[in-house]
């Protein structure tokens, strides 16, 4: 099978690709409704569809951040990245807290939160940065 060259070709390639995701969504969607109408939220939780949806949601949104960090117009230096670690650090403290000082809510709990939180703000933070970092380094070589 060859390459296809025709810039025509690859963005119809590309549009039948988008068409073909969007049916597979609204598939993958609508087994999942199936499943939370007539086994509740554990029954669709534990399908393995439900899986495979919130990965490719998580793995779409980082493909979407490359694209808006290329699309941003501002051509000055990211700032430190240590101010970014300390606002996720104080967003991770603030849910634990809130998690962890109700009556119903134990420290443990309040800690295990804190920490999923931190990590899945840092994570998605550390990306932008890398690829802010990396584009005005490209920029200004």
């Amino acid at each position: 099978m060859q390459k296809i060259k025709d810039e025509r070709l690859v963005l119809k390639n590309l549009q039948n690709i988008r068409v073909l995701y969007l049916v597979q969504t609204l598939g993958i969607i609508g087994i999942l409704a199936y499943d939370l109408i007539t086994k509740g939220f554990d029954g669709m939780t534990s399908n393995p569809l439900w899986y495979v949806f919130i990965i490719t949601t998580i793995v779409g949104g980082y493909l979407s951040m490359s694209i808006s960090v290329d699309h941003e117009v501002p051509e000055k230096k990211p700032g430190p990245y240590y101010r970014g670690v300390i606002i996720t650090g104080l967003i991770g403290v603030g849910f634990g807290l809130l998690t962890g000082l109700p009556n119903e809510g134990t420290l443990t709990v309040g800690i295990i939160v804190g920490i999923v939180v931190f990590i899945c703000s840092l994570v998605p933070y550390s990306y932008i940065y890398y690829l802010r970092k990396k584009r005005f380094e490209e920029n200004d070589a």
